[in-house]
């Protein structure tokens, strides 16, 4: 591995700084250092900050996105563009479609009756926002043999008929559909590395062997160049022993369409515990949060716990959340994504609990940021932009006393996996080679946060962005 040199970089709000990367770690940091030769890159002032990561997104769903046409704003606002896209998107090499991003504000509450209104003659599959809920048109519920299936999250009519609509059943509806290998992940690995992020948090649960596969395959190769960790590796079998995956907590989603049973949420988290992990708790909404809390209480937490979202966390829990070192890795680029939405459909009194920043950490809280990609904006640039002004698409400001600095929301892209709103990594000597060089100092950089200030990615000593273009 050659030596990489960077000189004249501002590290820690000092400028002329050189830094030299030997072996995949940092080797030397000061100022006007006599090295032997390796690559050098002239920083020209600009900041050398620790490599960002992404502390919860969906790698497969991602590069699934990526190849699925887009069901709602800003591509499509209403049902006749919709058929119209529908109409001539091509199918996958089994004759599907596969959409995504889809809104009630196109064409209202869709079933599988209105699915079929808008495009009836081949299998449909088109995914909720949220990524919460599948809506399958008629010919794709006989494709995938959902009258006869007997999961919980196919809705069903009155009548026991199934309405189309699939509730938190990826992996699940996933083994009911033409077989297929999971999305390659290169192209992600490469846009993420753009965005100045070196390490990413798969918050997938139940991951299928062949998924686990995929992602261990493509980390081995050097397809994927980012770190990963990975919190929904079965308990069985949870190690990994490819250098740049980790195993986290293990996953726990708390559906939002239902609440959830406190007696069987409390053996689940028995269960985990009984396998030496933490818990990372899906909660989007009150009731799931007091009765996760509630859980807790009667089993006890364990340093790593987290809850992932957050998007609704009321005050009187805050302490709560502090005493019991709960970390919350929440997703504020929502707000810039669909704010407007949330101050139509939420109700009025809950709206200054969406998605908490600066009471959490005021109240002793680690927050740690993510993009919960695809399903929000993978730009961690945008996100920290969207934690500093909260604007909606309208403009409309969405809990404004819950801004915080820029420097407070780059904060939270730095911490180690192990530890989302943990102390930021830092740049010293020892200290693995994941960081990301600026085009300008930090200060100007935070002044206006953008992935174009992103000038070159380095992971374990590598350059992973730019690709061909280097120094």
């Amino acid at each position: 591995m050659t030596d990489l040199v960077i000189r004249n970089a501002e590290v820690a709000g000092v400028p002329g700084i050189d830094v030299v990367i030997s072996g995949g770690r940092i080797r030397t940091v000061g100022p006007n250092l006599s090295t032997r030769l390796g690559e050098v890159i002239d920083a020209d002032g600009g900041a050398l900050i620790p490599g960002l990561h992404d502390h919860h997104l969906h790698l497969h769903a991602m590069a699934a996105d990526a190849a699925s046409v887009r069901c709602g704003p800003p591509d499509v606002r209403d049902a006749a563009t919709l058929a119209d896209v529908l109409a001539h998107t091509p199918g996958d090499q089994n004759g599907w479609v596969r959409g995504v991003g889809y809104s009630e504000t196109v064409a209202g509450d869709l079933d599988a009756d209105g699915l079929d209104r808008l495009h009836s003659v081949r299998p449909v599959r088109m995914q909720h926002r949220s990524g919460a809920m599948w809506v399958l048109n008629s010919a794709a519920i006989a494709a995938a043999h959902l009258d006869g299936a007997s999961h919980r999250g196919v809705e069903r009519t009155q009548d026991g008929r199934p309405t189309g609509r699939v509730w938190r059943a990826d992996t699940w509806l996933r083994d009911r559909l033409p077989r297929s290998q999971p999305p390659r992940l290169g192209a992600i690995g490469t846009a993420l590395a753009r965005c100045g992020i070196t390490g990413v948090t798969d918050a997938s649960p139940d991951l299928s062997p062949l998924s686990q596969a995929s992602l261990v395959a493509a980390s081995a190769s050097g397809e994927f160049p980012q770190r990963m960790h990975l919190l929904g590796t079965p308990l069985s079998g949870a190690n990994s022993s490819v250098e740049r995956i980790s195993v986290g907590p293990y996953k726990i989603v708390l559906a939002d369409s239902e609440l959830p049973d406190l007696e069987n949420l409390t053996d689940r988290i028995r269960e985990v515990r009984s396998r030496g992990r933490a818990v990372a708790v899906h909660c989007v909404t009150r009731e799931a949060l007091l009765i996760l809390l509630a859980a807790l209480d009667e089993v006890g937490t364990l340093p790593g716990d987290r809850i992932e979202h957050g998007a609704l966390i009321p005050r009187e829990t805050i302490d709560d959340l502090r005493r019991r070192d709960l970390r919350v890795v929440t997703q504020p680029g929502f707000l810039a994504d669909r704010g407007d939405d949330y101050l139509r459909r939420v109700d009025r009194r809950d709206q200054p609990d969406l998605y908490r920043c600066r009471s959490l950490l005021d109240g002793g809280v680690r927050v740690s940021l993510s993009s919960d990609a695809p399903y929000g904006p993978a730009d961690p640039w945008s996100v920290i932009t969207a934690a500093v002004m909260r604007r909606a698409p309208t403009n409309e400001i969405v809990g404004p006393t819950e801004r915080i600095t820029s420097a407070q929301a780059l904060a939270g892209y730095l911490a180690v996996p192990e530890d989302p709103g943990g102390a930021p990594r830092r740049i010293q000597t020892g200290a693995i080679a994941d960081v990301v060089l600026l085009r300008a100092p930090l200060a100007d950089v935070l002044a206006a946060p953008s992935a174009e200030a992103v000038r070159t990615t380095v992971i374990g000593g590598t350059i992973a962005y730019p690709a061909t273009s280097r120094g």
